[in-house]
Parts: structure tokens; sequence; C-alpha cells
């Protein structure tokens, strides 16, 4: 398979020259006077040109994993336009993201189709801080509103994460072992092949470090809050005939992480030796059926995700002091009917049930009586693409939500590609809206809102964009003018230092979820990536957002007004790989009243690797060359300089 020949962004520079190391997305084959174009499956959940889609996409392979090293996938997303990354002390600490303004759990995230965000988180998000990279063909990012395909949990984008499946002989083996600064140790083994009718991936990862501490001592690391993950994904297919196949799928991490806490009498952050113990299980289990000579294509899949959170305080005479257990099963059919090569429509349905057990026990209350709840979601949903003249592509879709606890809504997308000059230049608009009902820890736990019901949030939002191609391809460019726009976006309010109704009564909690109001978030982003000579390669991106709350005026917190980033790679020959990335991240603020400001900051990462043999390779790398101090949240560390080397083996 070749490597992709158009990365649309600066994660999508792999070393082009570079042996493809993975699954990458699959490239059109060439017709004359016309560039090759990306395939991508998540902005339509079928396989498409990435330029017919009409939407801004940001594409990680695994190439792009293997050149910068990279350990947790949250830091290759935040080299990616529009999307920023929160993280509350090292690695394993709580880890947030968002895309164009929008919270971690208005992001779904899918590994393999299946939705890996814990029903039992406060926002129902993704647990992002325990996703290693383990295995990755390659990832999409989609930006905007996508819930007329993926349903409630999509309003602010998807990211689908692809393992790798299948491969040109029985057994392929990709193992690595590393370590490093913070007494950190890494081993990895992947495997994928094709053995007669069934082609099968899996992989195991373990992680171990000493860590930093979370609370911000200013570079005294003396009680480090350690973490450890193990990780393994099972990706199996098997082909019944040649119209049938079945499939299967399983991802499992386990993690332990020590975190601070507020111990008394100051009750301030810093070390009190506590620690988690979070477990996620996703499977995946479905039948492919495709009739009429493979124009009508069917998919009957259930999955299901489960959570078991817990943490524990050694100090306390009750050392649980909260535990969480979710669970969300899914019934998805999907249709595929490709009536001609240019008009194509996707139906499907997907009914949803979840359920939460909770609860906080405490040497006061031992046995607390569990916090119970549940709801039923069911989305139906239709698109539509139709290609005219060879040149104007055009999307619409539709969905239509019941929710047992919030009632019904209808979404819809409307998207728009038009390929000019042979696709060297494609002019590109896409529309988009959706809502999310409260999470069930929102709505059932202690921190609920005293005063009545929360609404559910609701979100719009639109782009434009070109994408053009210059010196043979050498060269390409995609700039994107986007609006986002949320109505009754659910947030924290801290009761400290607030006299009211709702704080008296939450007074034992210390706050409690409510509706903010409005919210908008609009800016631009640029992308641009160059082949500047046969071994070097450069990628550049910028966003300029402003992501406000419009009751108050203020900024949303911890959304940087501008981001930038930038990777060179030089690849001298064929066995020596070197390069070097940064990544800045503008003023913002940590609150929502703007009084606590986050400095702005630059970091840069250095990464190489030498192949002694055609299947054993050396790498090694330095993270946060110049260690500057930085926050990516208020009082909390971040990682400082720190430095790692392995061996790879390939077989």
């Amino acid at each position: 398979m070749n490597c992709p020949s158009r990365p649309k962004s600066l994660l999508a520079l792999p070393v082009l020259f570079a042996t493809c190391l993975s699954n990458a997305p699959p490239v059109l084959a060439d017709e004359p006077g016309q560039i090759p174009e990306t395939v991508v499956v998540t902005a339509t959940r079928t396989e498409q040109p990435l330029a017919l889609t009409g939407t801004s996409m940001s594409i990680i392979t695994a190439a792009d994993l293997t050149a910068e090293q990279t350990l947790v996938l949250s830091d290759a997303l935040a080299e990616t336009p529009g999307l920023t990354m929160n993280r509350t002390g090292g690695i394993g600490q709580p880890t947030s993201i968002s895309i164009r303004g929008a919270e971690t759990g208005q992001t779904l995230v899918l590994i393999d189709g299946v939705r890996i965000n814990d029903p039992s988180a406060t926002d129902d998000g993704a647990v992002l801080g325990d996703l290693l990279v383990n295995n990755i063909s390659r990832v999409e990012i989609l930006r905007g509103p996508q819930s007329t395909l993926y349903g409630s949990d999509a309003i602010g984008g998807v990211v689908n994460i692809l393992t790798q499946r299948g491969g040109d002989t029985p057994f392929g083996l990709v193992a690595s072992a590393e370590g490093g600064s913070l007494s950190t140790f890494r081993i990895n083994a992947a495997v994928n092949g094709t053995v007669d009718a069934v082609d099968y991936g899996g992989a195991v990862n373990y992680f171990d470090t000493a860590g930093i501490a979370a609370a911000d001592s200013r570079g005294l690391y003396t009680q480090p809050d350690g973490y450890r993950n193990f990780g393994a994904t099972e990706n199996l297919r098997w082909h019944v005939s040649d119209t049938i196949s079945l499939d299967l799928r399983t991802y499992y991490t386990q993690a332990r992480d020590a975190f601070d806490g507020y111990p008394p009498p100051n009750y301030t952050l810093a070390y009190t030796g506590e620690f988690g113990d979070d477990r996620l299980f996703a499977g995946y289990a479905g039948i492919n059926w495709s009739l009429f000579d493979g124009h009508f294509q069917n998919r009957f899949a259930v999955t299901e995700t489960a959570s078991d959170r817990k943490d524990f305080n050694p100090s306390l005479s009750v050392p649980e002091e909260f535990y969480a257990e979710g669970n969300a099963q899914q019934f998805e059919y999907q249709g595929i009917v490709d009536f001609t090569a240019q008009d194509q429509m996707t139906f499907g349905a997907d009914l949803q049930h979840t359920t939460l057990n909770t609860g906080s026990p405490s040497p006061y209350l031992p046995n607390p009586p569990p916090i119970k709840g549940h709801t039923q979601i069911d989305g139906y949903y239709a698109q539509y693409q139709r290609t005219l003249f060879d040149q104007l592509t055009l999307t619409g879709g539709l969905r239509y939500t019941d929710d047992e606890e919030f009632g019904s809504h209808t979404s819809f997308k409307l998207a728009g590609a038009w390929a000019l000059f042979d696709g060297t230049t494609v002019l590109r608009a896409d529309y988009g809206d959706g809502f999310k009902a409260p999470s069930l820890y929102e709505i059932y736990s202690p921190y609920s809102n005293p005063l009545g019901p929360l609404a559910p949030e609701s979100a719009r939002g639109w782009e434009v964009g070109a994408d053009q191609h210059f010196l043979d391809d050498r060269v390409q460019a995609s700039l994107t003018y986007f609006e986002r726009k949320t109505t009754d976006q659910i947030d924290f309010f801290d009761c400290y230092g607030v006299v009211s109704q709702a704080c008296t009564l939450r007074e034992n909690e210390g706050g409690y979820y409510y509706n903010v109001g409005r919210a908008e978030a609009k800016g631009v982003e640029l992308d641009v990536s160059a082949k500047l000579d046969e071994t070097l390669v450069l990628g550049v991106n910028y966003t300029n957002q402003t992501a406000i709350d419009l009751a108050t005026g203020y900024d949303l917190a911890r959304e940087p007004h501008l981001m930038a980033n930038a990777r060179l790679v030089w690849t001298p020959t064929k066995v020596l790989s070197l390069g070097a990335s940064v990544g800045f991240t503008g003023h913002r603020f940590d609150d929502a009243y703007d009084s606590v400001p986050l400095s702005s900051f630059a970091l840069v990462n250095l990464f190489g690797s030498y192949d002694v043999t055609e299947q054993i390779e050396l790498y090694a790398r330095v993270q946060n060359l110049f260690e500057p101090h930085y926050e990516l949240a208020a009082g909390y560390n971040a990682m400082p300089r720190t430095f790692a080397g392995g061996i790879r083996l390939k077989l």
C-alpha cells in the first residue's frame, strides 16, 4: 500500500520518502491530469476521497506517530489545527481536548468504530489520559458538529482511531522497548497479517513512569505522581464468503495513577498519596453483507463500552473514596446504496442504552447508597451524496434522535466541494448542527443542579475553505474560516465565595452543574505542507480563534486565541531520519471570568532514528528542549525536559 500523497495536516507530513510502516489511508489510482486523493472514512462513514467531503479534516498516520515517537495520543492531537489539549500534570493525569471551543464531552472518540467515551465520566468524555499509541494505523480528526451521522456526543467533532489489520503476509511483527527520564519504561508488541480468509491485527502495550508532581512546585519534583498503563487491542475480520464477513474488535486499558488532592489545614493542591484504578473495555461484533454486486452494503453490529473507576486515599479509615461504573450498549444498522458512481446514499439506526452506578464512601458514611441512573437514546439517519459534472459534490444528511429523558431532536448537515483546474484547487463549505443531552453524572450525581433540570446542549457550526496545490503538488495549502455557536453549554459552577440559593443547597458539595447560556467560537485555520527537496519536508499550521461566553463576554476557559505548530523532517540517507517540532500556545485564562491568566509558551522537540539493519531500528528523542515553565492548567505542573531512547524490531 502506498503512503498518502496529499497530507492534509501537519501530522500528515510523515517522512514521505520513508518506508510506510502501516496501512495508511488508501490512495486512488492516478488518472491523466488529476491529483491522487487521500481516502477517508469518517466524514461520510464510507470510503470517500477527502476532497469530495466538503469538510476540513486532519489525518495522523502510523508513520507520523513513529517518526515523532509519540507515546500519548493526545500529544499528537494537539499538533492539529483548531484543537487544544489540556492536562493537569504529567502523563496519565486527567486530559481533555477542545475542538474549536467544544468541550471534551462534545467530541466523540472511536477506536475501530467503537465509542470509548466513558459512560461514567462527568461529561461523558473519553478518558484521554489513558489513551496511549498502540497499533494505530491512522487517526482522522473531523472538526465541527457531526451529529447527523454520529449522534449527540459529536456536536464538537469526531476523533476516529483505526488500528492495523491484515497485510501482505501471514505474520508481521513490530516490537519496541524504550526507557528514559523520570524512570520511564515502555514495551510494545503489535502483530498483523492475513491467513486464508482471516485478516487480523492486535497489540499489547505496557507503560510505567515515576512521573512528576501534579501540584505546581516550580521544579521541585520531590513527590511525583507515578503512572502505569496496560493496554491491548484486537481487530479481526473473517471473510465467510465473497459477500459476507464477520468483525470482532476489542479495546482494553487498565491504568493506575497517583494524583494530588487538597489536604487540611490549608486545602491547597498538594501530594496526598491518593491514587486511582481505572479500567475501560470496548467491544464490537458485527456482520457485513454485500448485495447486488456490491451496490448495496449492509452492516449489523452490537457494541459495548464498560468503565470501572475507583479512587483510594490510604490515609483514611475507609480507603476507597470514590467509585464509578458506567456501561453503554449500542445496536447498529447501516446501509450504503451506490446507485451510480456519482450517487450514494447512507442510512441507518443506532439504539443506545447507558447506565451509571457511582458513590463516594467516607469515614463518616462508609456505605452510602449508590447513585444510579440510566437513559435510552435512539437515532435514525440518512445521507445522500451526488457528484455533478465530475466537479461539484453535494452532500446532505438528516438525523432524528429520540431521547427518553429530553424528547426528540432533528439535526441536519450540508456540505459541498467544487474541484477546479483538474483538482489542483478545491473550494468547500460545510454546515452541521446537533444536540447533546446532559451526562448521567451531570444529572444524577450530588453536583446536579439543585434548582431544576439541566437543558441539553445544542450546537451549530459552519465553515468555508479552499485547498490549493502548487509546484506539481510539492506544496499544499489549506485555508478554512469557521464559526461555531453553542446554546445551554454545561459547566461546573464553583460556589466558593458565592452566596445564593443554589450554593446554599450545594454547600457540602461546593458547586453544581449549570447551563452557561450561549458560547461562540470563530476563527481561521491555515495548514501548509511542503516537500522542500528529496530529503526535507516541512509542515506548518496556524489557528487564530476567538472563543467567548456570549452572556458575559469573557473568553472560554483555557481557550487560546493563537496556536501554531511546525515540524521539519530531514532524511539524508535511507537509514537515517532527523526531525524537530515546535508547538506554540498563546495567552489564555484558566477560569470563566478572565481572572486567572495563563502565559503563552512554545515547546521544542527533537527526534531521530537510525536503521541498523532492515529489521532493527534505534531511535531517540528530547521533549521540551528548552524547558520553559508553563502551565496547561493553573496550579499544575507540566512536563519538563525529558530524554528517551529505544530499539524497534520489524519482521
